[in-house]
């Protein structure tokens, strides 16, 4: 009788990278809800920190999965920084949430929302990505979803530009400038972690091509 095929121990990697997305995917519904709709704001932050928790206890179990185990799917460094910049996806966002508190926003802007929604759009790409990563050695899903993460984040530089320009030329209370320009980085600063996740994966495509 032919024995069943044994999955390879290094496979977990790409199981784990799922892992972590789908919470990262859990951060950015939570982050576009608490912005599309203002209300229990604490509650929601609080709900923010604890998958933040979480993705960093995905991260830990990833690199230490990484430091005990010979054989990789690919390369190491690029195992690491990939977990890394993941992590830093939702990092941003529950930078975010905490700072509306801490910065007693009372309303959310337009350029947020958006933002808002770019952000969910790259996460939701970065998922199909990783969905498929384990067939490496057919990129092309893989190769249109970093295409399609790395648009957004264009439009998403566009957007954070825009949103700069009328902050600085209509909001005339120099607080508020100096709290949404804080905020507007931190947003823009996880999509540029979606961007970088993608490119990594866009090399690491290359190296096994």
């Amino acid at each position: 009788m032919m024995a069943s095929k044994t999955k390879r121990k290094e496979d977990v990697f790409f199981e784990m990278f799922v892992e972590q997305m789908e919470k990262v995917q859990h951060a950015s519904s939570e982050f576009s809800s608490l912005v599309n709709d203002y209300t229990n704001v604490n509650e929601k932050v609080r709900i923010m920190k604890n998958i933040e928790s979480d993705c960093d206890s995905t991260v830990h179990n990833i690199l230490a999965q990484l430091n005990g185990c010979f054989v990789t799917p690919f390369d190491r460094e690029d195992i690491y920084a990939i977990t890394r910049r993941i992590d830093c996806i939702v990092d941003s966002l529950e930078e975010v949430s905490n700072r509306f508190i801490v910065f007693g926003v009372h309303d959310i802007r337009s350029e947020a929302l958006a933002m808002a929604e770019l952000i969910d759009q790259a996460v939701n790409s970065l998922k199909i990505l990783f969905d498929n990563l384990k067939y490496i050695n057919r990129p092309l899903r893989i190769m249109e979803q970093v295409i399609e993460v790395n648009r957004i984040e264009n439009e998403g530089d566009l957007l954070y530009r825009e949103a700069l320009t009328n902050l600085f030329n209509v909001e005339t209370d120099p607080i508020e400038v100096i709290k949404w320009k804080h905020l507007f980085e931190q947003m823009e600063g996880a999509l540029d972690a979606c961007e970088d996740v993608a490119n990594i994966i866009e090399g690491v495509v290359m190296k096994y091509a």
